[in-house]
């Protein structure tokens, strides 16, 4: 009679997990749609509401969309899994921005992102949530260039860029834009996206795209 094949632990907030154990249980609980390690420590999010969090989201990967679609060499990813650097993490962030070649990233064999992707997007209710603390502290150490956080309770967006090895903000315009430094012509108007004006923010980064800059970016990636 064949031995009964042993059941996995189910993934629980507050677990202390191997990177390698951690993605065993993961994959073994379909149902689950974000669990991430986090220095070793499992988190799983509350539910997903629509206007704090879903919502949001969707903009800032239309936003990113748009970027992505009229630059060719970059990939986007959107809830994807990260296994950032060489210690027991592996997040799930809300979207990613990152070179196809001559990045900080590679594809693992099971489709896991491996490396430091060059933007990562977060959405979080507020800055008691464990985006703006943990999370971030191991997206600089991590060497994720820039990090954007939308804070949505506060109505709020910050936008970080890493400087000798730490995150310092990226100020906003007089017009309340902030240009990203890693993604020329990637252009976010902050005002517009507040106040739910998606039309103003796809125009902005539109410009972006249009300038200077960016058709310089995308002259270096070509020639890769």
């Amino acid at each position: 009679m064949p031995e009964p094949c042993p059941v996995l632990p189910s993934l629980r907030p507050g677990d202390r997990l191997t990177r390698e154990e951690f993605e065993h249980r993961y994959e073994a609980m379909p149902h689950v749609k974000k669990a991430e390690l986090i220095e070793g420590v499992v988190h799983m999010p509350s539910p997903v509401y629509i206007p704090s969090h879903a919502k949001p989201h969707g903009r800032m990967v239309t936003w990113l969309g748009v970027y992505d679609a009229l630059t060719p060499g970059l990939e986007m990813a959107d809830n994807g899994s990260l296994r950032l650097g060489a210690g027991e993490t592996e997040v799930q962030p809300d979207a990613m921005l990152y070179r196809a070649i001559g990045g900080n990233t590679r594809l693992s064999d099971a489709g896991y992102l491996e490396g430091a992707p060059e933007l990562v997007v977060e959405v979080a209710l507020s800055s008691a949530d464990y985006d703006d603390g943990v999370k971030r502290r191991v997206y600089q150490r991590g060497g994720v260039q820039e990090y954007v956080l939308w804070r949505t309770a506060e109505q709020r967006v910050d936008w970080w860029a890493l400087q000798a090895g730490a995150y310092v903000p990226l100020p906003a315009s007089a017009q309340g834009i902030i240009a990203s430094r890693v993604f020329p012509g990637l252009w976010l108007d902050v005002v517009a996206l507040l106040e739910d004006r998606m039309a103003q923010v796809l125009a902005t980064v539109q410009r972006g795209l249009a300038s200077a800059e960016h058709a310089a970016f995308v002259a270096e990636l070509s020639s890769r």
